[in-house]
């Protein structure tokens, strides 16, 4: 049988010599014996066969006591080797990564459980056996005993359960003293990265570690936002376009607890009698053309969830004064009805102007301004936590190369001096764009400074004649063709740059009515998305 004991010595030279020797003259094999030196004392584990029966242990101590400086010693039923052979085996096993390792004569050393299942192996048909005789596409591994690498190449792997793609990563194994003494292989599966991939890329239900950030002021506004996210209470998130308000807005929900859709909509997108409509729904007959049965509003949908009122700042003042209505009695009444419907449907509001100003200007009512504003996140632009571009950076071309299926890119120094530089009037959303942009526009690993293009050196770069003076050139190109292509270029930029049209006509400083005359000479669409529950709309609006 086996023994397995635990010496503690003060500590000297020849202890492990004395032990050898007594046990040997007993008749015993030793198995294996570990030293561990603590201070000034060295504990011996000690495991030995053959020769004594459990009944005899305690000669075995009278027989040990022999060895001079012993402090004590006691029969151990684990070794502390074993304990850390099967602590690594269960990490090992519950890896999702294939794991194959060999000793420098290129015999596996260990192979974990995902490894078996590829290979359709047992353990006992493959550790102390040479890694040539394994059904591997390849043996690069075995290069590694020579001291190369390979990072991620991608291997196919076909067994009688099929084909299994994965993507290797091999390094050799080094002891103290740098002698390669072994090399491992991990192998990642392709299908898995895939889904995990497409599992952070997909839009799906944020919460806060989707916000990417680690300066002060966005810490400060997520840890506001946690704080609050599990209360009723209406939420005012304020900040510049393109800050990521609805992010917060998605995440705040995820966080509430509320079995509800998210359902957002844009206050600035729609008219006034679409708005009322889309909230508040309408009865059977209300409207020609509209559906028989009527149609549930916003509101309605959002039962038991969330519904995200973005840019409220540009709601009508009649609209205003039916969500203060249904903010105080919890009920709607639809377009043409009488009917009032309770609801169970938490606000949240969002805008990028100063409410302030509007209530002072009478454009915002003050008694739904202060029913709003009971919890106010102030979320900061970009141009205040520079600290955080890079960050952005890597996760917006983490996110590109996942839904392209292609390797990440990385921005170099001259080009991130340039982003880290910029105002980004824009913010989030306008570093998103100028980092997608050059990431499709580059061919190589790195992305160039010369690949970082923003909106206003778009035009330079692909037409720098564009702007120039057009020469007179009697019978080439009429004046009224010239000027047509020039509007309705100057039109589609701005269009792609506002979030309605009623925005697109302020920015030109022209009336709403005349822009979408301007539409419909030049049969331009304007294509905006909406949500209806947790569904994705696109919808062509012409308003």
């Amino acid at each position: 049988m086996k023994l397995k004991f635990e010496l503690i010595f003060k500590d000297r030279v020849g202890i492990v010599a004395d032990i050898s020797a007594l046990i040997a003259q007993q008749g015993l094999n030793i198995v294996s014996m570990e030293v561990v030196r603590e201070a000034e004392k060295a504990k011996v584990y000690v495991e030995a066969e053959n020769g004594v029966m459990s009944s005899h242990r305690r000669e075995m101590f009278k027989i040990l006591d022999r060895i001079p400086d012993l402090i004590k010693s006691r029969f151990i039923d684990t070794l502390p080797q074993e304990e850390r052979e099967n602590r690594f085996r269960v990490v090992l096993d519950n890896i999702s990564d294939g794991v194959v390792s060999i000793g420098k004569s290129g015999q596996v050393t260990t192979i974990n459980k995902i490894a078996l299942e590829a290979l359709n192996r047992q353990a006992q048909e493959v550790v102390g056996n040479n890694v040539r005789a394994l059904n591997l596409p390849d043996h690069t591994i075995l290069e590694c005993l020579q001291g190369k690498t390979f990072n991620n190449a991608k291997k196919d792997l076909i067994t009688e359960k099929g084909r299994f793609q994965y993507l290797a990563t091999s390094r050799p194994i080094k002891d103290s003293a740098g002698h390669i003494i072994g090399a491992v292989e991990i192998a990642k599966d392709v299908q898995e990265i895939k889904k995990l991939a497409q599992s952070i890329t997909t839009p799906g239900d944020i919460g806060f570690s989707d916000i990417v950030g680690r300066h002060p002021s966005i810490i400060a506004a997520i840890t506001f936002a946690k704080k609050i996210a599990g209360t009723d209470s209406i939420i005012s998130i304020r900040g510049a376009s393109g800050t990521g308000k609805e992010l917060f807005a998605r995440a705040i929900h995820s966080a509430s607890g509320r079995k509800g859709s998210f359902v957002p909509i844009n206050c600035a997108a729609l008219p006034e009698q679409l708005l009322e409509s889309e909230l508040f729904g309408y009865a059977k007959g209300a409207f020609t053309g509209g559906r028989k049965e009527g149609k549930p509003g916003l509101f309605e949908i959002a039962k038991d969830g969330t519904v995200f009122l973005d840019e409220i700042a540009e709601m009508p003042m009649r609209c205003q004064a039916k969500i203060l209505r249904v903010i105080q009695d919890k009920c709607v009444r639809r377009v043409g009805g009488s009917a009032e419907i309770q609801i169970d449907t938490r606000i949240l509001t969002a805008t990028n102007r100063n409410l302030e100003q509007r209530v002072e200007r009478k454009e915002f009512r003050q008694d739904l301004y202060y029913r709003i504003n009971v919890l106010p996140i102030h979320i900061p632009p970009l141009k205040e936590r520079r600290e955080d571009i890079p960050l952005l950076v890597e996760h917006f071309l983490f996110q590109l190369a996942s839904k392209l299926g292609e390797q990440i890119q990385a921005i170099s120094p001259d080009g991130m001096d340039k982003l880290l530089r910029h105002d980004w009037p824009g913010n989030v959303r306008e570093l998103k764009n100028v980092v997608e942009r050059a990431a499709i526009l580059c061919d190589g690993k790195q992305i160039d400074v010369n690949c970082i293009m923003f909106s206003h050196e778009i035009g330079q770069a692909i037409n720098p004649d564009f702007f120039q003076p057009v020469k007179a050139v009697p019978g080439i190109r009429p004046l009224k063709e010239a000027v047509a292509e020039y509007e309705t270029r100057i039109i589609n930029d701005t269009l792609a740059v506002s979030k309605s049209i009623r925005e697109a006509s302020k920015h030109l400083k022209i009336s709403h009515t005349a822009l979408l005359n301007k539409l419909k000479k030049y049969n331009i669409i304007m294509v905006t998305k909406r949500t209806i529950g947790n569904k994705p709309h696109q919808k062509d609006i012409f308003i």
